[in-house]
Protein backbone atom coordinates (compact mmCIF):
# COMPACT_ATOMS: atom_id res chain seq x y z
CA UNK A 1 0.00 0.00 0.00
CA UNK A 2 2.78 2.52 0.98
CA UNK A 3 4.65 3.21 -1.88
CA UNK A 4 8.28 5.44 -2.82
CA UNK A 5 7.25 8.87 -3.48
CA UNK A 6 3.98 8.67 -1.31
CA UNK A 7 3.89 12.05 0.81
CA UNK A 8 3.04 11.19 4.49
CA UNK A 9 1.73 13.15 7.23
CA UNK A 10 3.00 12.57 10.50
CA UNK A 11 1.87 13.43 14.34
CA UNK A 12 3.62 13.61 17.22
CA UNK A 13 0.76 10.46 18.97
CA UNK A 14 1.93 12.10 22.55
CA UNK A 15 1.38 16.09 22.34
CA UNK A 16 -0.34 19.14 23.54
CA UNK A 17 0.39 20.92 20.78
CA UNK A 18 -0.85 19.07 17.41
CA UNK A 19 2.91 19.47 15.74
CA UNK A 20 2.51 18.26 12.12
CA UNK A 21 5.02 17.07 9.42
CA UNK A 22 5.56 15.95 6.03
CA UNK A 23 7.81 13.83 4.29
CA UNK A 24 7.54 11.62 1.78
CA UNK A 25 8.59 7.71 1.31
CA UNK A 26 12.31 7.20 0.36
CA UNK A 27 12.90 3.13 0.39
CA UNK A 28 10.72 0.21 1.94
CA UNK A 29 11.87 -2.69 4.31
CA UNK A 30 9.39 -5.16 5.40
CA UNK A 31 8.99 -3.51 8.96
CA UNK A 32 10.28 -0.09 8.07
CA UNK A 33 10.00 2.80 5.95
CA UNK A 34 12.67 4.99 5.06
CA UNK A 35 11.61 8.83 4.62
CA UNK A 36 13.17 11.65 4.15
CA UNK A 37 14.12 14.48 6.71
CA UNK A 38 10.20 15.57 7.88
CA UNK A 39 9.30 19.90 7.77
CA UNK A 40 6.99 21.10 9.98
CA UNK A 41 4.35 22.51 8.45
CA UNK A 42 3.60 25.13 10.52
CA UNK A 43 7.54 26.16 10.41
CA UNK A 44 8.44 24.94 7.01
CA UNK A 45 11.84 24.01 9.31
CA UNK A 46 13.32 20.54 8.98
CA UNK A 47 12.16 18.63 12.33
CA UNK A 48 14.72 16.20 14.57
CA UNK A 49 12.76 13.19 15.76
CA UNK A 50 14.42 11.17 18.17
CA UNK A 51 14.41 7.81 18.31
CA UNK A 52 11.65 6.20 19.93
CA UNK A 53 9.14 8.85 19.02
CA UNK A 54 5.81 7.76 18.58
CA UNK A 55 4.01 8.46 15.70
CA UNK A 56 0.58 8.88 13.62
CA UNK A 57 0.91 8.88 10.28
CA UNK A 58 -1.40 9.19 7.42
CA UNK A 59 -1.41 9.19 3.55
CA UNK A 60 -3.78 9.15 0.73
CA UNK A 61 -3.73 5.77 -1.44
CA UNK A 62 -3.94 5.18 -4.86
CA UNK A 63 -7.90 4.54 -3.99
CA UNK A 64 -8.11 7.86 -3.24
CA UNK A 65 -8.82 6.87 0.38
CA UNK A 66 -6.87 7.92 3.34
CA UNK A 67 -5.18 5.49 5.42
CA UNK A 68 -3.27 5.82 8.64
CA UNK A 69 -0.96 4.39 11.15
CA UNK A 70 0.98 4.16 14.14
CA UNK A 71 4.97 4.35 13.90
CA UNK A 72 8.23 4.75 16.01
CA UNK A 73 11.01 6.43 15.26
CA UNK A 74 13.62 3.43 14.46
CA UNK A 75 16.95 5.41 13.74
CA UNK A 76 18.57 7.01 10.97
CA UNK A 77 20.70 6.12 8.24
CA UNK A 78 22.37 7.81 5.15
CA UNK A 79 22.15 6.65 1.95
CA UNK A 80 22.21 9.17 -1.23
CA UNK A 81 20.74 11.45 1.37
CA UNK A 82 19.37 11.30 5.15
CA UNK A 83 17.01 9.17 5.87
CA UNK A 84 14.68 8.26 9.22
CA UNK A 85 13.80 4.89 9.77
CA UNK A 86 10.11 4.59 10.72
CA UNK A 87 8.68 1.28 11.75
CA UNK A 88 5.28 -0.58 9.66
CA UNK A 89 2.86 -2.94 10.57
CA UNK A 90 2.00 -3.61 7.26
CA UNK A 91 -0.63 -2.37 4.86
CA UNK A 92 -2.88 -5.25 6.89
CA UNK A 93 -2.99 -3.10 9.95
CA UNK A 94 -3.58 0.72 7.85
CA UNK A 95 -6.42 1.87 9.07
CA UNK A 96 -8.83 3.43 6.44
CA UNK A 97 -10.11 7.02 7.94
CA UNK A 98 -12.04 7.81 5.04
CA UNK A 99 -13.20 7.63 1.72
CA UNK A 100 -12.65 10.54 -0.36
CA UNK A 101 -16.52 11.25 -0.70
CA UNK A 102 -15.64 14.96 -0.09
CA UNK A 103 -18.59 16.36 2.09
CA UNK A 104 -19.28 19.95 2.00
CA UNK A 105 -19.39 21.95 5.72
CA UNK A 106 -20.48 25.03 6.46
CA UNK A 107 -17.29 27.23 7.03
CA UNK A 108 -16.18 30.72 5.97
CA UNK A 109 -12.82 30.68 4.60
CA UNK A 110 -10.57 33.62 3.03
CA UNK A 111 -9.81 33.11 -0.49
CA UNK A 112 -8.13 34.83 -3.11
CA UNK A 113 -9.35 34.82 -6.79
CA UNK A 114 -7.11 35.61 -9.33
CA UNK A 115 -7.83 35.04 -12.94
CA UNK A 116 -5.57 32.73 -15.64
CA UNK A 117 -5.84 35.37 -18.06
CA UNK A 118 -6.87 38.97 -16.97
CA UNK A 119 -10.91 37.82 -17.87
CA UNK A 120 -11.52 39.77 -14.59
CA UNK A 121 -10.15 41.45 -11.94
CA UNK A 122 -8.26 39.41 -8.79
CA UNK A 123 -10.88 40.19 -5.72
CA UNK A 124 -10.76 38.66 -2.47
CA UNK A 125 -13.85 37.27 -0.94
CA UNK A 126 -14.72 33.97 1.67
CA UNK A 127 -15.95 30.60 1.33
CA UNK A 128 -19.99 29.81 2.69
CA UNK A 129 -18.69 25.89 2.29
CA UNK A 130 -15.55 23.84 1.98
CA UNK A 131 -14.85 20.39 0.82
CA UNK A 132 -11.54 18.63 0.21
CA UNK A 133 -12.98 18.75 -3.13
CA UNK A 134 -14.09 22.13 -3.88
CA UNK A 135 -15.95 25.03 -2.66
CA UNK A 136 -18.64 28.09 -2.85
CA UNK A 137 -17.63 31.05 -3.09
CA UNK A 138 -19.73 34.14 -2.35
CA UNK A 139 -19.57 36.25 -5.36
CA UNK A 140 -18.87 40.27 -4.82
CA UNK A 141 -21.53 42.73 -6.18
CA UNK A 142 -18.95 44.39 -8.43
CA UNK A 143 -17.74 41.41 -9.79
CA UNK A 144 -19.30 40.36 -13.05
CA UNK A 145 -15.97 38.77 -14.72
CA UNK A 146 -16.78 34.68 -13.32
CA UNK A 147 -18.53 32.81 -15.91
CA UNK A 148 -19.35 29.09 -15.94
CA UNK A 149 -16.99 26.72 -16.99
CA UNK A 150 -13.83 29.04 -16.54
CA UNK A 151 -10.51 28.27 -15.15
CA UNK A 152 -9.17 30.21 -12.53
CA UNK A 153 -6.38 30.04 -9.29
CA UNK A 154 -7.60 30.23 -5.79
CA UNK A 155 -5.68 31.04 -2.40
CA UNK A 156 -7.11 29.78 1.00
CA UNK A 157 -6.38 30.10 4.26
CA UNK A 158 -7.08 27.69 6.50
CA UNK A 159 -7.20 28.06 10.17
CA UNK A 160 -6.73 24.49 12.05
CA UNK A 161 -8.02 24.15 15.35
CA UNK A 162 -3.94 23.87 16.98
CA UNK A 163 -4.06 27.94 15.72
CA UNK A 164 -1.92 26.74 12.56
CA UNK A 165 -2.68 28.69 9.47
CA UNK A 166 -2.38 26.90 5.80
CA UNK A 167 -2.32 28.71 2.87
CA UNK A 168 -3.28 26.60 -0.14
CA UNK A 169 -2.79 27.61 -3.86
CA UNK A 170 -4.23 25.90 -7.10
CA UNK A 171 -6.44 26.08 -9.85
CA UNK A 172 -10.20 25.59 -9.51
CA UNK A 173 -13.11 25.29 -12.03
CA UNK A 174 -16.33 27.10 -12.21
CA UNK A 175 -18.99 24.68 -11.96
CA UNK A 176 -21.73 26.74 -11.45
CA UNK A 177 -23.10 30.26 -10.57
CA UNK A 178 -26.45 30.55 -8.59
CA UNK A 179 -28.04 32.72 -6.03
CA UNK A 180 -29.38 32.42 -2.04
CA UNK A 181 -29.97 35.55 -1.22
CA UNK A 182 -26.61 36.50 -2.30
CA UNK A 183 -24.75 35.64 -6.01
CA UNK A 184 -22.21 32.68 -5.66
CA UNK A 185 -20.26 30.70 -7.29
CA UNK A 186 -19.34 26.59 -6.55
CA UNK A 187 -15.48 25.39 -7.68
CA UNK A 188 -14.20 22.03 -8.34
CA UNK A 189 -9.87 22.23 -6.92
CA UNK A 190 -8.18 20.90 -9.61
CA UNK A 191 -4.36 19.84 -9.42
CA UNK A 192 -4.28 19.74 -5.27
CA UNK A 193 -1.44 17.80 -4.16
CA UNK A 194 -1.44 14.72 -1.83
CA UNK A 195 0.03 17.30 1.14
CA UNK A 196 -2.77 19.93 0.37
CA UNK A 197 -5.86 17.53 0.33
CA UNK A 198 -4.60 15.38 3.35
CA UNK A 199 -4.84 19.42 5.08
CA UNK A 200 -8.80 20.24 3.40
CA UNK A 201 -9.82 16.86 4.75
CA UNK A 202 -8.61 17.93 8.61
CA UNK A 203 -9.78 21.31 7.92
CA UNK A 204 -13.55 19.20 7.36
CA UNK A 205 -13.29 17.05 9.96
CA UNK A 206 -12.43 19.82 12.24
CA UNK A 207 -15.78 21.68 11.05
CA UNK A 208 -17.76 18.50 11.16
CA UNK A 209 -16.95 18.09 14.76
CA UNK A 210 -17.42 21.87 15.84
CA UNK A 211 -20.92 21.73 13.92
CA UNK A 212 -21.91 18.50 16.38
CA UNK A 213 -20.15 20.22 19.30
CA UNK A 214 -22.40 23.09 18.76
CA UNK A 215 -25.56 21.13 17.98
CA UNK A 216 -25.30 19.66 20.96
CA UNK A 217 -25.21 22.28 23.28
CA UNK A 218 -27.99 24.16 21.09
CA UNK A 219 -29.91 20.99 21.56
Amino acid sequence: MVKIGVPLTLELKYSEHMEKYKCKVAEIEDGKIYIDYPIDMSTNRTAFLLDGTQLKVSFVGEDEAVYAFEAEVLGRTKRNIPLLILSYPGDNQLLRIQRRQFVRVDAIVDVAIHPLQNEFVPFTTVTSDISAGGAAIVLPHHETGIKHGMTIEIWLVLHMRSGDYHYLHFPARVVRIFEENVVKASLEFLEVNDVDRLTLIRYSFEKQLELRKKEQLDA
